[in-house]
């Protein structure tokens, strides 16, 4: 078997041989399921090819969760107070840089133009790197009374701030699924490298023209 989001094929076969199958969640009841969409703003897309490239993606599989039933949540990044070691972590032109964006009416957290929204969708806030972390972020609040148990995870960047949601929402029992092409990452490699080892051991990894079908079922 193959993987349609090319991971390794040595780490596929040793997943099919762990559990007998490609993918660990094989179909999706779309009125239980969430996208949730990470930092796709101002200042991340704007400055950036990839993330404008996804921005269609996002898009499709957006309309196609809301025809399903299910919720889509738009994620973006408020920053009311610098961090610890912030600076020490990213020096003071980055850090100072991100503390602004994600200041009130900050290009960090207005949702990218292109990106199409509905009244019907949740737009969240986290003030870290992760969206499920305790304390950073309300979103499970707000899915949970929803009845949602599966995520679909897409945006920017995969390999910070999608990965760390996706990790912390499989903490949590979510299911969740890395949208292979519905993401962006900070250079060739690092991309491959989280859908790889989020395949391997935390929870799935398709490309959104199988999303699409799956919620269509």
């Amino acid at each position: 078997m193959e993987h349609p989001s090319g991971i390794p094929q040595k780490i596929v076969d040793k997943v099919v041989r762990r559990r007998g199958r490609l993918h660990a969640f094989e179909t999706l009841e779309a009125t239980k399921t969430a996208l949730v969409v990470i930092d796709l703003d101002t200042a991340t897309v704007s400055g950036d090819e990839q993330c404008r490239r996804i921005a269609p993606t996002v898009n499709a599989v957006a309309s196609a969760v809301r025809d399903g039933g299910g919720i889509v949540a738009w994620v973006l990044s408020t920053m009311p107070v610098m961090p610890p070691n912030f600076v020490a972590i990213l020096g003071v032109e980055l850090a100072t840089r991100y503390f602004n964006d994600g200041r009130p009416n900050g290009p960090g957290t207005e949702l990218w133009r292109e990106l199409r929204q509905s009244d019907r969708d949740l737009v969240a806030f986290k003030s870290g790197a992760s969206a499920f972390f305790p304390g950073k972020c309300d979103l499970k609040e707000r899915l949970d009374p929803l009845g949602i148990d599966t995520l679909l995870i897409a945006g920017a960047v995969t390999n910070i701030c999608c990965e760390s949601s996706a990790r912390d929402a499989t903490e949590l029992g979510y299911k969740v699924i890395m949208i292979s092409d519905g993401l962006s990452g900070q250079a060739h490699g690092l991309h491959e490298a989280t859908l790889a080892t989020f395949y391997r051991i935390f929870g799935d990894v398709r490309p959104s023209s199988e999303i699409i079908e799956l919620l269509s079922v």
